[in-house]
């Protein structure tokens, strides 16, 4: 997935090859107290990419100053991840893979809300965090209405757009579609991802730049210039104690840089150097702002379907949510791979990735049902994880899950994340962000970047994915075709910057006459072919629980491409 929260790390590419001397396998059961720690350093790697989705929402959600909404909107997609992942690990891929939030469905839902029915009011309706008028219940109860209808547009998007995510891997078409989909059509589609999100960062930066560099500067000192610096920890194992040396500050770069950036904002705070008038510059950066979230919010509270509302869908919104989801499935397949290695099982199976594609699918679903303004794709950085900690076990990762819903369901703890201030949260959208753009561009790796119809490719529809959402935003009301349905779709669709850039890259890329190898088609293929290497053909760990006597009992079952029974037309040719 593409996530810092989601893009492929550097960490994957380092560790890839070292996923053979792992202490535990894939279908290996550590201890239970080995399962909760490794579980929780899961979690806690997952924590910046999922904590992102909901405050990049926030502000055109209009819940920008709404602490109850923006806490149970956190409790909501932590919960959902968890049940995600259970869900995935189970009867999915079956890989321990982590499901979360994905940066690919930020954009198109952007640009929904950008449509002038989905402008925030003016001030006087949205709540504040002291109603000190009598009107106050009807004032909360109308503001909630205006960001519940937001999100459950987002919503029926998401539930309908995911339908074909579920589509593509229960009829096995993925193989087909990624046939037509090169490096040419991801590169620009994940780069604008990043690219498009960049005001974001800068709102949040912009709240007081010194926090955010620094927190910055903490981030790049322990992901990159301490990263192999091992720090010596004391664990209890074979009745004595044992010094062991742990990548401490590779591993949780991001959660100390910004933690780091936190406690020098309280400090700031406690000492009153930052101003207390809200007007005054630097007033966000204050750790005391928000703690009425904290004390209002319910000890307990469990996210259910439908909390806010019946979801609605409108055809420009589905659209133009599709282009996210076809994006995340594209990573998401890279993803397997790379997590099937570092875990020691055999390359996943045609059935395994299918099932993966369609179950991912229907955690968009669950996501869309749930309401947490976003869909679930896998976690990059946790399979990077696999390979520094030895431990490539599903049952760790299912114990993620678990405490994934178990802490979603404590309201108190999603409430925490709203008192983090803003320059720091915008210190790591800038290293975040970033890294998501270089992510698609890294994807240019396979192609000849000697050749001038790819730099044709490349520039034209990057820079496309830039020029017509600015115009369009530039230039509202532009658009009036005299149908108000039609308008909305050409809005929402032109405005979305990912959709701009993938769909000129892909009919580019497969109309201008190209060798494979020019346009990295065959590097492609051969680095996914490499990834089978060195592993036994046992495939058992891909096996759905308790389903294979069933399975193989009835011939139906080999005619459906998602399951382990599944047979090609020549195979079963030759077992006639």
């Amino acid at each position: 997935m593409v996530n810092t929260g989601g893009p492929h790390t550097e960490a994957v590419e380092e560790d890839v090859d070292k996923g053979m001397d792992l202490v535990y396998t894939v279908n290996d059961r550590p201890p239970w107290y080995l399962c909760i720690l490794l579980g929780f350093q899961h979690y806690i790697l997952a924590f910046g990419g999922i904590i992102a989705v909901p405050l990049i929402l926030a502000e055109p959600l209009c819940i920008g100053d709404n602490n109850a909404a923006k806490s149970r909107l956190i409790s909501t997609i932590f919960f959902v991840s968890g049940l995600c992942t259970l869900l995935q690990t189970t009867v999915g891929n079956r890989l321990p893979i982590l499901q979360g939030g994905t940066f690919s469905l930020i954009t198109p839902t952007l640009a929904i809300l950008a449509l002038p029915k989905w402008q925030c009011p003016a001030a006087p309706v949205m709540v504040s965090t002291q109603l000190q008028n009598g009107n106050s219940s009807m004032e909360k109860g109308h503001s909630d209405e205006v960001w519940m209808s937001r999100l459950c547009e987002i919503q029926g998007a998401i539930l309908v757009s995911s339908l074909l995510q579920i589509v593509l891997g229960l009829s096995g078409l993925v193989g087909l579609v990624l046939r037509f989909i090169g490096p040419l059509a991801i590169a620009p589609t994940i780069n604008l991802i990043g690219l498009s999100l960049f005001i974001e960062a800068g709102k949040k930066c912009g709240a007081h730049w010194g926090i955010a560099a620094l927190t910055v500067c903490l981030i790049l000192l322990f992901s990159q210039y301490l990263r192999k610096v091992d720090v010596p920890m004391i664990a209890y194992k074979d009745k004595k104690w044992k010094v062991f040396q742990y990548p401490l500050f590779k591993l949780f770069s991001a959660l100390f840089g910004m933690c780091g950036g936190w406690f020098v904002c309280f400090l700031l705070t406690i000492f009153e150097v930052l101003p207390s008038k809200p007007d005054e510059y630097g007033f966000t950066a204050r750790t005391d702002t928000n703690l009425d979230a904290v004390a209002s919010a319910p000890w307990f509270h469990v996210p259910y379907p439908g909390q806010w509302g019946v979801p609605t869908v409108s055809v420009s919104s589905v659209l133009g949510m599709i282009a996210g989801v076809l994006a995340s499935t594209m990573e998401s397949i890279g993803d397997y791979y790379a997590c099937a290695r570092l875990s020691g099982a055999p390359p996943p199976p045609t059935h395994a990735i299918n099932r993966g594609i369609a179950v991912e699918g229907i955690g968009c679903v669950l996501a869309g049902l749930w309401g947490t303004g976003n869909g679930t794709t896998s976690y990059s950085q946790n399979i990077a994880a696999l390979g520094i900690t030895k431990v490539g076990s599903r049952l760790v990762l299912q114990t993620t899950g678990l405490l994934m819903i178990i802490l979603g369901i404590f309201g108190k703890f999603g409430a925490i994340f709203i008192t983090i201030p803003e320059p720091v949260i915008g210190g790591m959208f800038l290293v975040m962000f970033g890294m998501i753009a270089a992510v698609g561009i890294s994807n240019l790796q396979y192609v000849d970047l000697n050749s001038s119809r790819n730099l044709l490719i490349l520039g034209f529809s990057t820079f496309s994915g830039l020029v017509l959402p600015t115009w369009f935003h530039s230039n509202p009301g532009i658009i009036d075709t005299g149908i108000k349905e039609l308008d909305q779709v050409i809005l929402v669709l032109f405005t979305t910057h990912m959709f701009i850039g993938g769909f000129f890259g892909f009919v580019l890329d497969n109309t201008i006459p190209g060798t494979e190898k020019e346009r990295g088609i065959k590097s492609w293929c051969k680095k996914v072919q490499e990834e089978g290497k060195g592993h036994t053909s046992d495939q058992s760990c891909y096996d759905i629980p308790f389903c294979n006597v069933f399975l193989q009992r009835f011939k139906y079952f080999q005619y459906l491409p998602f399951l382990p029974s599944h047979k090609t037309p020549r195979q079963r040719t030759l077992t006639m």
